[in-house]
């Protein structure tokens, strides 16, 4: 069905006739069940109109034998005749919900898998300064989003906008305080913070994991593939080490054999994607960074960026082959790390808007409110992919969670908290208008840190679209943080909130 403006709807004609008045009351929601605020209820008889109101119901007083056309940019228009009812709830679709209906009837049986690519070092400016046909194709045909990286700043979660303190950010969910990668030495990872890897083998111990990058420390340090303290992971397939390879890859001073080693992994994470298709895989690139370390902003590193949106172009083209060959369904997601200095682009590692600037681009759109209206971090892409792949993450993992899920139900977001006087105060954000309920979950240790379990006491249970939450607590003496889930029925938020200074 088309979509017409209101104007339109009204111009279909106004026929005043004697019938009594009759009243009518009801409620119009989306598919998901969310009020649709703001919705138009047009008498085809009178022209009058009653809108969907703040307390998610409109009323419009017309004649029994009355057609009632209900109308929101956006949705598909209905013309429902009344019949003498005193009571008509409308569910409104939009054409994007048919594509999306047809979507899921389509692939109610392919296989889901994911591959997630993170190219190093490039600023949101940069991105869109660049020429990147391939990146901006998949973003026209998914979705795009600014993003960042770097914690809460000012906060416990405050994290170095530092290659692979992102990266782990990225594979964990979680910002620094937990995941303890502060540097590219990578010297003490807290693996009881699990990456997606390990919680993808846990979930489906005979699914497939692969990774293909520039960068051997990504699967021996931040995976820790074959360490008891990560369960001795093992990835089933392991494409990288070549920057160690001098005789092949000789280290020349302007750092081109990088760019080598790059395409090298990209040639083989399509071969691979193409023929054995991993169920999760990640692709890593690094010549960007290294070509803004040495020349800053500038044509060295914007040519560096092009020349890698054609490595992803490749990946992507492999991922369009395996599923024409396949029942399987693929999301790409594409990131960067890390931002650059504001001053020159040569470095990072710092707080500045720009060091935490980063993007987030998925082959797939998504009609999530949060992901579209918010700019997103790149710890959202850990529940994203659990998401897609219908992981139930376990509760301990789940309550350590620093991101939120870009393509499920996000009833609040970005979860705030003040100690005080013996009040904990509690304030968050909702895109939606629907009443949902959240139980409020406190613990006063951090036994997770050791691998142990927090016990959570529940001390409250509120309507997110309060949007605030007071409650008196009682931590034991020397506490130096109260751990907060916020749970709705589809999924929880976390913070930390200070107690002692």
């Amino acid at each position: 069905m088309k979509r017409y403006a209101l104007g339109c709807l009204i111009f279909l004609g106004v026929t005043v006739t004697s019938f009594g008045q009759h009243s009518i009351t009801g409620t119009v929601t989306d598919l998901s069940g969310r009020s649709v605020l703001g919705t138009h209820v047009v008498s085809k008889t009178t022209g009058v109109t009653a809108i969907v109101d703040h307390e998610e119901k409109y009323r419009i007083d017309t004649q029994s034998n009355d057609t009632l056309i209900y109308y929101f940019y956006g949705y598909d228009f209905q013309v429902i005749p009344v019949n003498g009812r005193a009571k008509i709830d409308v569910v409104l679709t939009s054409p994007e919900d048919t594509l999306t209906n047809e979507r899921i009837a389509a692939s109610a049986n392919r296989k889901r898998k994911v591959v997630m690519i993170l190219v190093d070092g490039i600023s949101t400016d940069t991105f869109h300064k660049v020429s990147t046909p391939y990146m901006d194709a998949m973003s026209e045909q998914g979705w795009f989003s600014p993003a960042y990286v770097g914690g809460r700043r000012g906060t416990i979660s405050e994290t170095p906008s530092i290659s692979a303190v992102g990266y782990n950010s990225m594979l964990t969910g979680t910002w620094c305080h937990k995941h303890h990668v502060f540097g590219n030495s990578i010297v003490s990872p807290n693996y009881n913070y699990p990456t997606v890897f390990r919680i993808y083998k846990d979930a489906y111990p005979e699914g497939k994991i692969a990774i293909f990058s520039t960068w051997e420390d990504n699967r021996t340090k931040l995976l820790g593939e074959g360490l008891s303290s990560t369960g001795s992971l093992k990835l089933d397939y392991a494409f990288d080490g070549f920057e160690l390879d001098t005789a092949a890859y000789p280290h020349d001073a302007n750092k081109h054999y990088l760019k080598r080693i790059d395409n090298k992994v990209v040639a083989e994470a399509a071969d691979y994607i193409i023929n054995h298709g991993p169920d999760l895989s990640w692709v890593y690139l690094e010549h960007t960074d290294d070509m803004g370390h040495m020349h800053g902003d500038g044509p060295e590193l914007y040519s560096a960026v092009t020349y890698e949106d054609a490595l992803i172009g490749t990946i992507q083209d492999a991922v369009k082959l395996r599923e024409q060959a396949t029942d399987e369904e693929w999301l790409i997601i594409v990131t960067t790390d890390h931002g650059r200095k504001p001053t020159d682009g040569k470095d990072h590692g710092s707080q500045s808007f720009r060091e935490r600037s980063t993007w987030v681009i998925m082959n797939r759109p998504i009609q999530n409110l949060y992901a579209q209206n918010n700019q997103v971090a790149i710890v959202d892409i850990l529940p994203t992919v659990c998401n897609y792949l219908n992981i139930d993450i376990p509760a301990s993992t789940a309550n350590e969670l620093d991101g939120i899920s870009l393509t499920g139900a996000v009833d609040a977001f970005d979860l705030r908290g003040t100690y005080l006087g013996g009040y904990l105060q509690l304030d968050w954000l909702t895109e939606y208008r629907n009443h949902e309920e959240a139980t409020v979950y406190v613990s006063y240790t951090n036994e997770r840190k050791d691998g142990k379990e927090d016990q959570y006491k529940a001390v409250g249970q509120v309507d997110v679209q309060k949007r605030t939450f007071t409650t008196k607590i009682n931590p034991p003496k020397k506490t130096p943080y109260v751990k907060v889930v916020l749970k709705t029925k589809n999924h929880a938020v976390t913070t930390w909130v200070k107690v002692k200074s």
